[in-house]
């Protein structure tokens, strides 16, 4: 393994490359070669513009949940390329967590929600739940199915303790504020978004929402 510093030519003529041809699986292919996750997570900490973006793309094809807290912190990162590349590539590290059956049981879950079947996602993250607690996706793909079901307290309780085990898990915080506000609790709601806010700066409509419960608790 070659030994890099913070302007490292390497990564930025592979990241140069990816953004010029979109190969992801050669860029995949050539980054794992020459540099481990452990070398990656430095280069989002020490280097420059280009090579932060380029180490937390990298992380995201290539990491797992082990590399959340470095890519967490790459979405408040001074630049705005670092912090866009993060947040598309942070849930992805969400779902990689525990064994080979206990991921695609995760998988099962989130395609269970996205096409509506909430009451089998809930009992399926249940049983994921009940075998490995200290997975937050599992929390809070049952804490979005709970919401879609109208049941917010349960919602806000799984919600809750996604953010404990995964205080960078920014949609969880969001997805709190969004059941405080149809229970017509506009201070918790607002508690939440900004909550959400201060992990995600990027989140665009939270931030609308936050500005809109502002003025409404102002009486404007």
């Amino acid at each position: 393994m070659l030994n890099h510093n913070h302007r490292d030519p390497v990564i930025l003529e592979l990241y140069q490359l990816y953004l010029d041809n979109q190969d992801s699986a050669q860029f995949i292919k050539s980054v794992a070669r020459r540099y481990t996750c452990a070398s990656l997570e430095r280069l989002v900490f020490v280097g420059d513009r280009i090579a932060r973006r380029a180490a937390v793309l990298a992380l995201g094809f290539m990491g797992d949940f082990s590399s959340n807290a470095v890519v967490g912190q790459a979405l408040v990162d001074r630049d705005r390329g670092v912090r866009t590349i993060a947040e598309n590539g942070i849930r992805d590290l969400w779902r990689r967590v525990g064994s080979r059956d206990q991921r695609m049981s995760l998988g099962n879950i989130i395609r269970l929600n996205q096409t509506k079947q909430y009451d089998q996602a809930i009992r399926l993250a249940s049983d994921l739940i009940q075998e490995c607690p200290w997975i937050a996706e599992a929390w809070s793909q049952r804490g979005a199915a709970y919401f879609h079901l109208s049941q917010y307290d349960a919602a806000i309780r799984d919600c809750h303790q996604a953010l404990e085990i995964n205080p960078y898990h920014f949609t969880a915080a969001a997805g709190m504020g969004q059941c405080h506000l149809l229970q017509d609790n506009p201070v918790a709601a607002l508690e939440c978004f900004r909550h959400a806010l201060r992990l995600n700066p990027g989140m665009e409509e939270v931030r609308v929402q936050v500005i809109q419960l502002q003025r409404t608790m102002k009486g404007e």
